[in-house]
C-alpha cells in the first residue's frame, strides 16, 4: 500500500461515508414518515366512518326526534373530542430515542 493508493481511494471513501451518514438515515426517516402518514389517514378515515354510522344509528331512535334531534350530534361530537384528547394524551413528550420514565445513557 503506497501513498498513491490512499490518495486515489479518498474520493471513494468520502462518497461512501457521506452516503452512509446522510442519505441512508434520510431514506429510513422518509419511510418512517410515509408509513406513519398512511396509517394516520387510515385511522382518521375509519374513525369518521364509525362516527357517521353511529350518528345515523342514534338518529334512527324514535325518542331522539323532534326537539331532541340535536342530542345525537352532541353525543358523537363529544365522543370524537374525547377520542382526540385520548390520542393526544398518549403522545410522548421526550425527544426521539427516549421513552417516558427512562433515562437514556
Amino acid at each position: 500500500m503506497g501513498p498513491n493508493r490512499s490518495a486515489d481511494d479518498l474520493p471513494e471513501l468520502l462518497k461512501r461515508y457521506i452516503r452512509q451518514e446522510t442519505l441512508d438515515p434520510l431514506r429510513s426517516l422518509g419511510r418512517f414518515v410515509g408509513y406513519g402518514l398512511a396509517g394516520a389517514c387510515f385511522l382518521i378515515g375509519g374513525c369518521l366512518l364509525i362516527a357517521v354510522g353511529s350518528l345515523r344509528l342514534l338518529q334512527s331512535f324514535e325518542p331522539l326526534t323532534g326537539f331532541w334531534s340535536w342530542v345525537p350530534y352532541l353525543v358523537i361530537s363529544a365522543s370524537m373530542v374525547g377520542l382526540a384528547l385520548l390520542a393526544y394524551s398518549r403522545i410522548g413528550r421526550g425527544s426521539v430515542g427516549e421513552t417516558k420514565g427512562r433515562v437514556s445513557k
